[in-house]
């Protein structure tokens, strides 16, 4: 697909010769009637698309395949595809904190005390306010929890404590026009503030009963847009992947086109009003969504020619170095594509805990804008930004004469490929089970999640037979070992994958190896194109492995490597490109994890790189293999462990989150493929666990609820006995191994 188009719109309809969006899209009418304005744009005619409202000229349009009558957007959806620039905002004002592109990309998190618990509440905001967020969310889902929000906020102000709050609203209307007289900005869901629950049935709606329904939200969402615009309160429209109502899924799917709709018709209803104090938000516990969702409504609204700022967040991320690489993925790609102007990252730990990831990823997005890092403008017309669609690289084949198998030196989900220093071959079974290796009377043997390939930047020497031995039996089991050409040349290794640099190919050197080697080529994709085409006339590369130096202040690894991914595709070259980051000796891991998802994550939720190589000398082994498994499941590529879907907890959450989490990973995490969502209450329950095989989530005070997918099949488990009876729900489905015992 060519640069910055989408795919065909849901509800685009044929008239005649016309096209236009059915009524309830209204986002732009396009005409192809006889003799339409034109422009000229790579020598080719395309016709311009009108905003529906102002008639401007907003946004070109292309065929949506080539010979197609039916035109698209030629959308985009930041302001520059080759560097990190800030998408240009207006400012929204939340009590005395501005949001916006002119300002610090702001930090928040959310407190998980009942709201009714004035004293233990207010407490837990003066935590979260020391840490240095710069706002608070509190979950308010009655009368008695707004009445008590009055409390909090006097108490915050007599203890000189100013931070702006936040009232987090679902399905109580009445309830956000109470609490928008004391909080300085209210969250609304809108697939459950006016609409009732989804019952995720299919219904078919007339264009009639449709309207019907936006004017009863009209009808119920006014008041509270009155009151905010009165006080000067602020506003999040905030969708959840999760909680969609049934219209909007039965119009648009369960789909990020029906999120960015879902968020549209609150908008229009405050621009209608002329309030215009809020900020958009599209969050899903699966990243890949998540990045999909954001990008949409950005572009739908550069062609709108709204400028409202963006609250990003990937929602029940989880726990530990899992939750914050689930975020670094979704978070740091829209960041470095300059997206975001506040922040949270949604982790099953205390709210303060939130604080300090949420400010490294910040500072990794302001840093990239601040320098606009990026490479030389080029021209991007194969990734699919809109749509995940893999770019798979050509997985190496046997050839004939070859004494050992290669084929599974990389994975076809994804690969890991881990560095291995010398010292290691000394303990040959301690280095196998730190692979991920299953042994066998001392023989290493691939299992689910075992290393593909090592890279070993010394060799052991010659005479050094036990050390060669050890990578013998690797390569024996089709593990690539990579190792520079200079100790390939010096201290040759059989079977060998041989690191080479673009110099040492264009100088011929790596023709002093015997024919037939095979190689692996690092670049670091800023390089001229006329270097690049070195690639093109070379047998026996394996893979590329994409490496900017870390330290790197002007160019930005993500925008260098879609530019080596372009020229790629421009040459029909489909060699497997790796994400190879080296990180500085004293990288905190939590720096290591969200740098590892927002450069790599970035990059593979597009469907870009076929697997990763971390390395940090002064990390632990297991930490670094076990983040770069995390880093693929993470955007959906090689599924090695149970996923989680978590949820934060919050004042409406009705058991203990933490243990109850900590609980049934520990008897459920050796189960790869199976998915189960934890989830404190029912406000995204169900929707989000479309992404779930199973679902233990609190129906009442000590109750619990079981689901399979969105239907709950078992209700009011006390909670004693429902770990237990949610892995006898996982039996029953058929789900269920034993976890494998140790050697």
């Amino acid at each position: 697909m060519a640069a910055g188009t989408v795919p065909a719109f849901p509800g685009l309809k044929t008239r005649d010769c016309g096209l236009s969006f059915a009524k309830s899209i209204d986002f732009a009418r396009v005409s192809c009637v006889p003799g339409p304005q034109r422009l000229k744009f790579r020598r080719a005619k395309v016709p311009v698309m009108r905003n529906a409202i102002s008639g401007s000229d907003t946004v070109q349009m292309q065929p949506a395949s080539e010979g197609s009558p039916l035109l698209v957007p030629r959308q985009k959806y930041c302001e520059s595809v080759h560097k990190t620039v800030r998408r240009k905002t207006r400012t929204v004002m939340v009590g005395n904190v501005a949001l916006g592109s002119e300002h610090p990309i702001r930090v928040q998190t959310m407190t998980t005390s009942d709201t009714k618990d004035v004293a233990k509440t207010v407490e837990e905001v003066m935590r979260i306010a020391d840490k240095g967020a710069d706002l608070v969310r509190i979950t308010v889902q009655g009368r008695k929890e707004a009445d008590a929000c009055f409390e909090i906020k006097n108490s915050l102000v007599q203890k000189n404590y100013n931070i702006p709050l936040v009232a987090d609203i679902h399905f109580a209307p009445s309830v956000a026009l109470r609490v928008a007289e004391c909080f300085d900005k209210i969250r609304v869901n809108p697939g459950n503030f006016a609409d009732r629950r989804a019952q995720f049935q299919k219904i078919e709606y007339t264009e009639d009963d449709y309207q019907k329904e936006l004017e009863h939200i009209e009808q119920v969402f006014s008041p509270l847009v009155e009151k905010c615009k009165r006080y000067g309160r602020a506003m999040r429209i905030g969708t959840n992947h999760g909680s969609l109502s049934d219209r909007i899924m039965s119009y648009y799917g369960d789909s990020p086109r029906g999120m960015v709709e879902s968020a549209f018709e609150f908008a229009r209803i405050c621009r209608k009003l002329d309030f215009h104090n809020f900020v958009f938000s599209m969050k899903a516990s699966n990243p890949v969504i998540m990045v999909q969702a954001y990008r949409m409504l950005v572009a739908e609204m550069f062609v709108q020619g709204w400028d409202y700022p963006l609250h990003l967040g990937v929602t029940e991320a989880g726990e530990g170095e899992d939750g914050r690489m689930k975020s670094a993925i979704g978070i740091g790609t829209l960041l470095q594509d300059g997206l975001g102007d506040t922040i949270r990252v949604s982790l099953t730990e205390p709210p303060e805990d939130e604080i300090d990831p949420c400010r490294k990823l910040a500072n990794l997005g302001m840093q990239a804008a601040n320098v606009q890092k990026g490479v030389v403008p080029f021209e991007e017309k194969h990734r699919r930004y809109f749509d995940f669609q893999r770019r798979s690289g050509q997985l190496p084949v046997q050839k004939e004469g070859e004494e050992v198998d290669y084929r599974g030196v990389l994975h076809r989900d994804g690969s890991v490929l881990m560095p291995v220093s010398l010292d290691k071959l000394k303990a040959p079974e301690i280095l196998y089970k730190s692979l991920a290796a299953k042994l066998v009377v001392g023989m290493p043997f691939k299992d689910l999640a075992t290393v593909d390939s090592i890279l070993l930047r010394e060799l052991p020497s010659v005479e050094d037979v036990d050390s060669r031995l050890a990578l013998k039996r690797l390569i024996d089991i089709s593990m690539g070992v990579l190792t520079p050409l200079s100790e390939q040349l010096t201290k040759p290794l059989p079977h060998a994958i041989v690191l080479v640099d673009l110099k040492e190919l264009s100088t011929g050197a790596y023709k002093l190896l015997p024919e037939g080697t095979r190689l692996a080529c690092t670049i670091r994709g800023d390089e001229p194109y006329e270097e690049l085409d070195i690639l093109k006339d070379v047998d026996g590369i394996t893979m590329l492995l994409h490496n900017l130096p870390y330290g790197e202040d002007k160019v930005s690894r993500i925008h260098a490597a879609r530019r080596l991914f372009e020229y790629l595709e421009d040459n029909v070259l489909n060699f497997p490109v790796i994400h190879h980051i080296q990180f500085p000796e004293g990288i905190h891991r939590d720096d290591l994890v969200i740098a590892a998802g927002s450069y790599a994550g970035a990059l593979l939720v597009d469907g870009l790189g076929d697997g990763v190589l971390l390395e940090a000398s002064d990390h632990d082994f297991d930490f670094l293999r076990n983040t770069s498994f995390n880093l693929l499941q993470g955007c959906r590529m090689r599924n090695t462990k149970t996923e989680y879907v978590s949820c934060p907890s919050c004042g409406r959450t009705l058991f203990d989150l933490q243990e109850i989490s900590a609980q049934i990973r520990e008897k459920t995490s050796h189960l790869p493929g199976v998915s189960i969502a934890i989830m404190g209450c029912i406000v995204n329950g169900p929707g989000e666990m479309a992404d779930a095989d199973f679902g233990y989530v609190g129906g009442a005070p000590g109750k619990i609820d079981l689901y399979v997918g969105k239907t709950v099949v078992k209700r009011g488990i006390a909670m004693e006995h429902a770990t237990e009876a949610l892995i006898q729900l996982i039996k029953d489905h058929g789900r269920w191994v034993d976890p494998p015992t140790n050697e």
